[in-house]
């Protein structure tokens, strides 16, 4: 487990419940950061990391983010001595025309200069990569993904959530699991679920963060309506078990792909999310696994949730095809295509 670490997303202390560092070596590098964090560019500042890679005899560096201090001084100081390999999941959605946005593609040209080879995660993110300069063959396909297996349904945990809550087995369930805050935008989801008014179904909003208070005090005496504490990792298999439909409503900006999605589709949950989300288009067709809908449209929202639970028969048909869908994206895809074309490119066997 990881220590106790204040996140300022779901705006308490958190202490993941389950193993991320088991089954394979790692190292710590001192962070002398005076603000250690992700949550800023000098909030990870590690002075003996090249010197550390060197030491290990590193033959190629795989990169996730460059917006860190340290990562960026790597990709630099790495480029042209070994294949630099990068990692992430950053979209064009958020994108105006204005003259930041064009400051903005002189930088990030410049930082992607000093890579070989991207691993992208899906369709949006493949377009970003090509609008700062990167060219299709340094491209490669490693598709967003979470530990399916750990997320497979769980009847009896759903129906023992249900029978906490009050919902009768056969009741619809929406179901949103996340950090409560704008760019999220569950506020969106809770108006329309009030006002589509819709018989024998029941929304549950899990998380935490800073619309919390703001939100129960408008819905909590919906009597559909039921609001969970921030759930940790092992109770989020669970936690999907219980409904029917997942949804996200994300309106941005910052939204990045949405890994709750993948999380949601390995339980059998049809899928609802704004298109706003960066994984949106590779992640769900609409009418086969759920549907997308616009962003911030009110009405569009509530006629996507009412077309969801007009047939019972359709609900299922979807949750099939969740589950068929997301046997795309896998740990072991991911790993297979990273161990191929490392190999490849440092000319050694894995």
């Amino acid at each position: 487990m990881l220590n106790n670490k204040y996140d300022p997303g779901f705006k308490k202390h958190v202490e993941w419940d389950i193993p991320l560092l088991e089954g394979y070596d790692y190292t710590f590098v001192d962070n002398v950061s005076k603000t250690p964090g992700s949550h800023t560019f000098n909030g990870i500042v590690n002075p003996g990391l090249c010197k550390q890679v060197l030491s290990w005899g590193a033959t190629g560096i795989l990169i996730y983010g460059w917006a860190f201090k340290s990562h960026l001084k790597c990709m630099r100081f790495f480029y042209g001595k070994i294949p630099v390999f990068f990692r992430g999941d950053s979209t064009l959605l958020d994108e105006d025309s204005s003259f930041k946005k064009k400051v903005r593609k002189i930088f990030l040209s410049w930082v992607y200069s000093k890579i070989n080879t991207v691993f992208y995660v899906g369709q949006q993110n493949r377009q970003y990569f090509i609008r700062f300069g990167l060219k299709s063959h340094q491209l490669v396909l490693a598709p967003h993904a979470v530990d399916n297996s750990r997320f497979i349904k769980k009847e009896n945990a759903g129906l023992l959530w249900r029978k906490k809550l009050n919902i009768p087995y056969d009741n619809t369930v929406f179901l949103y699991a996340g950090k409560l805050e704008s760019k999220k935008n569950p506020t969106l989801l809770l108006q329309a679920f009030k006002e589509v008014q819709i018989d024998g179904a029941h929304l549950v909003i899990a998380g935490a963060g800073e619309l919390k208070q703001e939100l129960r005090s408008q819905f909590l005496k919906e009597n559909n309506i039921h609001f969970l504490p921030f759930q940790n990792q092992s109770e989020m298999p669970n936690l999907y078990s219980l409904a029917n439909i997942f949804v996200l409503p994300s309106k941005g900006p910052g939204e990045t792909w949405g890994l709750g999605v993948n999380e949601a589709m390995a339980c059998g949950n049809v899928i609802l999310v704004s298109d706003k989300c960066g994984g949106a288009n590779d992640l769900v067709k609409n009418n086969v696994n759920g549907f997308v809908f616009k962003s911030e449209n009110l009405e569009d929202l509530k006629a996507k949730m009412r077309l969801l639970i007009s047939n019972t028969q359709t609900l299922l048909s979807m949750s099939k095809q969740s589950l068929k869908m997301i046997d795309n994206f896998t740990f072991e895809k991911v790993c297979s295509v990273l161990e191929a074309t490392v190999s490849k490119s440092v000319n050694i066997k894995i």
